[in-house]
């Protein structure tokens, strides 16, 4: 199934079961979809973003909210915070399994070398082919260490 086809499944089931949390942070996704599609549609791109670059936009989304929580508990809003982290989690059920240390270890090491990467300036190369072939598995900021640190 389609992500885009998901979100409206999705979003027809939290109207059904009553489940505000779900509906609104649906609502948010289908609103940034919208938005980006229009953006793409500018561009020439008929059909709009792509499944790699919605599980990209999903993952920023996912960061703003722990973002959010951090200075929510950091404040001592535990309420704000909470409702922060039942966002991710209805936000996690439309992401593909995250990779382990060890997988994306060897992920990185596979682009390092389908790419030919030799240093540190080859770090955009890699980091851009993980971004394509593993949007939404792995988290880039972890990724981008381990690139570092294999470049390096």
């Amino acid at each position: 199934m389609e992500k885009r086809e998901e979100f409206t499944a999705a979003l027809k089931e939290s109207l059904k079961a009553k489940d505000q949390t779900a509906m609104s942070t649906i609502r948010l996704i289908l609103a940034a979809l919208k938005d980006r599609d229009i953006a793409a549609r500018g561009q020439g791109k008929a059909d709009g973003i792509e499944e790699s670059e919605i599980l990209s936009m999903l993952q920023t989304m996912i960061k703003q909210r722990q973002e959010a929580a951090k200075i929510y508990c950091d404040a001592g809003r535990e309420e704000l915070a909470e409702r922060e982290e039942a966002e991710i989690e209805v936000i996690q059920k439309f992401m593909p399994v995250q990779l382990g240390e060890e997988e994306v270890a060897k992920a990185v090491e596979k682009i390092i070398d389908d790419t030919g990467a030799t240093g540190i300036k080859d770090m955009g190369k890699v980091m851009g082919a993980l971004k394509s072939q593993y949007a939404g598995q792995i988290d880039m900021g972890k990724a981008g260490a381990i690139v570092k640190a294999k470049l390096g």
